[in-house]
């Protein structure tokens, strides 16, 4: 299941990205906002990243004006690995290189045909592994308070 949620700045991508997932038959929450009416991208960006993290959806995806901001929140949440994305090629590093859990996209950045191909990208690249494994653990060893250089 992918958790979905936008700012009015994203609404654009996050309608054209729940198209691509209802073609798709990929089943979906959709956590808001559904207006272009201004709206604090926190709320959306926590809910996402919280049913992410606590297991109720496999991957999150988040759209605001540019994408930076819900991925902070996002970022927040133990747990999540989320990145913004612009193009093809850090769509498929970020999960293949980073495992990254939540996918974050601009509706100010990226047209919508560019938010459906990178969320496809994201959502069917496989994490590596390997040499990266590491590097993943730091991370979480950062979240956790047990990194030492």
């Amino acid at each position: 299941m992918i958790a979905i949620g936008c700012d009015h700045g994203g609404l654009n991508i996050k309608n054209a990205v729940i198209d691509y997932l209802k073609e798709n038959d990929i089943e979906y929450k959709d956590f808001g906002c559904d207006t272009p009416e201004s709206v604090d991208y926190p709320i959306y960006a926590y809910q996402v990243a919280s049913a992410v993290a606590q297991g109720n959806a496999d991957f999150g995806i988040i759209c605001c004006g540019t994408g930076i901001g819900v991925s902070m929140v996002a970022n927040k949440v133990k747990g999540i690995r989320a990145s913004v994305v612009t193009d093809e090629f850090c769509a498929e590093m970020t999960r293949r290189h980073n495992n990254a859990n939540v996918l974050c996209m601009g509706g100010r950045v990226i047209s919508e045909e560019t938010a459906v191909k990178l969320a496809d990208i994201f959502l069917h690249t496989d994490y590596e592994g390997g040499r990266h494994a590491k590097r993943v653990q730091m991370i979480t060893d950062i979240e956790n308070g047990n990194f030492n250089v």
